[in-house]
């Protein structure tokens, strides 16, 4: 995020600060819906939010930990598309960025319980996956390092002397 970017943020949220200042210094009214701006959404965040909802204990809120999921979670998780009000989709899309990053998989260590929605233990983590996950935290580390420095690597600067020695053997 650039330093343009930041500032636009920095003024958009003290304007939102302001009008609620001046909203909460007015004679209070019923809002029939609450009157936000359409924001970009993550599609992912849409489909996550309900599952913290509707099974705490299976997809806790931040900063608490992430628990090991019960393998075959979606199967069970599709049986309740029509109460957490997502589609099939938005809900593959959830639980596979839920079960991806770096705090799921420290959740993975060997003899784990996986937990069903309920929160209630469903199986344990093997070794194998307990390895796996280890591995894909590396990678991600790695792949979050790699970009930083990419991102942090000054732009090439043309080199004079070859210039000047190229428009003098032209």
């Amino acid at each position: 995020m650039g330093f343009e970017q930041l500032a636009e943020l920095r003024d958009q949220l003290k304007a939102e600060k302001e009008q609620a200042k001046t909203d909460s210094a007015k004679p209070h009214k019923r809002k029939s819906a609450p009157q936000s701006k359409p924001r970009d959404r993550d599609p992912a965040m849409e489909a996550i939010w309900p599952l913290q909802r509707h099974f705490p204990l299976a997809f806790p809120v931040n900063p608490a930990p992430k628990v090991p999921l019960k393998e075959g979670i979606l199967k069970d998780a599709e049986q309740h598309l029509e109460l957490l009000g997502i589609s099939l989709e938005q809900l593959k899309l959830g639980i596979s960025t839920w079960c991806r990053g770096a705090r799921y998989w420290a959740s993975m260590l060997e003899n784990a319980p996986r937990l069903d929605l309920n929160g209630q233990p469903a199986g344990v983590v093997t070794a194998a996956q307990a390895i796996h996950a280890k591995q894909q935290a590396s990678r991600q580390r790695s792949q979050g390092r790699r970009n930083r420095g990419k991102a942090q690597a000054p732009a090439a600067q043309p080199d004079a002397n070859a210039a000047v020695h190229t428009a003098s053997t032209d």
